[in-house]
């Protein structure tokens, strides 16, 4: 759903395309959703309303086009950390991917509030299942490192954390920075240890039993 007309070959037709998403971007962030409107979309963008609709057919699809950018964005943050910090050690992994999130978040913290009102009201589920699965399998290789019993339910547990301390602490109004990564790893950390210990002790009453 919400898909653009067509996808541009030619750089001319990217560019054009690139513009006016960028333009809805940045309306987002300086007049919210009730801003948006495709005539301010191709206004913001320099194009005419009949060239925005060669490539969208509707808000809706721009708005989506917003909101996937921002998840590749992210995506690629998130696998440039776990490639970068394969070999660091695995506290140094955790943080680089907590880092590539706080960014995602606070680098353009209006746009990224706005790109979650779109992921809830778009309909979208499809997709995000695709992300939340696609990010799960990222932090997996590294919490495995700090908890080797881990597995893909406790990889999407970690990333619904860090998520929900990450927005909180953006909604309240706090600047993202080295504080909210150490409160965001602590939980984490304490989240792990318990899932090893409750490990253990399954397998010690699974040894016991007759």
């Amino acid at each position: 759903m919400h898909n653009p007309r067509k996808q541009p070959l030619q750089a001319r037709s990217r560019a054009t395309q690139e513009a006016i998403v960028e333009a809805a971007a940045r309306i987002l962030e300086t007049a919210g959703r009730e801003g948006l409107t495709t005539n301010a979309i191709a206004e913001r963008a320099g194009v005419s309303i009949g060239s925005l609709y060669q490539y969208f057919p509707n808000k809706e699809a721009v708005l989506a086009a917003v909101l996937r950018g921002k998840r590749a964005e992210l995506q690629g943050w998130m696998r440039d950390a776990a490639e970068r910090c394969r070999e660091a050690p695995p506290a140094a992994a955790l943080r680089a991917l907590l880092e590539a999130g706080m960014r995602h978040q606070f680098e353009r913290p209006r746009l990224a509030m706005e790109a979650e009102y779109a992921e809830q009201h778009l309909q979208l589920a499809p997709e995000t299942a695709a992300l939340a699965q696609e990010m799960a399998q990222i932090v997996l290789e590294t919490i495995r490192r700090l908890a080797p019993a881990a597995g893909p339910q406790e990889a999407r547990d970690v990333v619904a954390i860090a998520k929900g301390m990450i927005n909180a602490a953006a909604l309240n109004g706090e600047e993202g920075g080295a504080a909210l990564v150490a409160r965001v790893e602590r939980a984490i950390r304490g989240y792990l240890r318990e899932t090893a210990s409750n490990s253990a002790e399954i397998r010690a009453v699974s040894s016991a039993a007759p």
